[in-house]
């Protein structure tokens, strides 16, 4: 266990059981330890007393560790380092605090060290087989903390391509709108002042989105609206759109502008492209699994590089969309997922599953 699950064990029921299995396989840890001893050192001391007094130091010592490396001290100095002022610390307390709990449990008087000549080697025995233990937990810390340096670095560099793309996809987005602002000024002006409207929500919601790696769910739909509002308002009739996102739901907090991509690669590729009228819905719902979001279109379907079974496919409507599965990955790991799915007579179903 790291020294971040051991700092948080008392938050998360999970936590909890991974606590509950490290004190289960350091019990066994040192009973194997007493049988050890038991061989290699025969007459030493019987092997259930042996037993009683390995499990209580062995214990205590993790005890201590566990008390120890949650510490606010530690994360100012070297791992190894804290590591080793761990066992300095932890070995010499746990065993004296063992060996009172096993002599108290046995009902015999106090005493630190054993009658006999061999009373060192039971000390000894205790410091070897309780650094190798503290050595093996700094391993499995130190590789922890690499793999969370690694997905850290992952979820930056996707966000560092999400910053990408939307500086791509947006003044695109907005030259278009405003080209078809500049007609609607002179021919229809109450049309070009909702366009203005839709247009301030839009940028307003993508901005403060550009500034935190979530969003809920209800502001996630409030810019998918504007957006939705300002392409019917230039696709007139051509475009339809229906939002349904329920109100359990609206507070959850998902990455920002995950849903952009895929509304906006369904009417690039599917809706504008089509003759005839079309319709866009984004829905979210729960599922056994978790969550799931879905945005269907009646467009002109998939092509077969729309499917993205190679990452090497980056045109940009594929582009859009393998970011949002790399985010996913990122951010949920394997559990999360986008599939799509064409729909009949015509269409595709993006859904993006979220686990919770």
């Amino acid at each position: 266990m790291s020294s971040l699950e051991i700092a948080t064990f008392r938050k998360t029921p999970l936590a909890w059981q991974s606590v509950a299995r490290l004190i289960a396989v350091s019990a066994l840890f040192w009973a194997v330890a007493a049988g050890i001893l038991f061989l290699a050192a025969p007459g030493i001391d019987t092997y259930p007393r042996l037993l009683v007094f390995s499990e209580c130091s062995g214990l205590a010592i993790l005890g201590f560790a566990m008390l120890l490396r949650p510490s606010r001290w530690f994360p100012k100095i070297n791992p190894t380092i804290g590591w080793l002022v761990t066992g300095v610390i932890a070995i010499p307390a746990g065993y004296v605090l063992g060996h009172v709990i096993a002599l108290l449990a046995l009902g015999e008087p106090f005493r630190l060290l054993s009658p006999g000549n061999d009373r060192m080697v039971p000390i000894i025995f205790t410091v070897l087989i309780a650094g190798f233990g503290l050595h093996y937990f700094a391993t499995r810390e130190h590789l922890a903390n690499e793999a969370m340096a690694r997905s850290e670095a992952q979820r930056l560099a996707t966000e560092s391509e999400l910053r990408l793309l939307r500086a791509q996809l947006e003044p695109h987005m907005l030259f278009n709108t405003l080209a078809n602002l500049r007609s609607l000024v002179k021919e229809d002006a109450t049309q070009a002042e909702l366009m203005i409207d839709q247009l301030i929500t839009y940028l307003r919601s993508a901005l403060a989105a550009s500034r935190t790696e979530a969003n809920t769910l209800s502001d996630e739909f409030v810019q998918l609206r504007a957006y939705l509002e300002i392409m019917s308002l230039r696709m007139g009739p051509r475009l339809s759109y229906r939002l349904d996102l329920p109100a359990d739901l609206a507070r959850l907090a998902v990455p920002s502008m995950l849903l952009q991509p895929l509304v906006e690669n369904a009417i690039k590729h599917g809706l504008e492209p089509k003759v005839g009228a079309g319709s866009i819905e984004v829905r979210a719902c729960r599922a056994d699994a978790g969550i799931e979001i879905s945005v269907t279109d009646t467009g002109l379907g998939l092509r077969p590089a729309g499917r993205l079974q190679s990452a090497a496919d980056t045109t940009s409507g594929s582009y859009g969309l393998l970011h949002v599965r790399e985010r996913l990955r990122a951010i949920y790991g394997p559990k999360a997922s986008l599939t799509l799915n064409p729909q009949t007579p015509a269409g595709v179903c993006a859904t993006v599953r979220i686990p919770q």
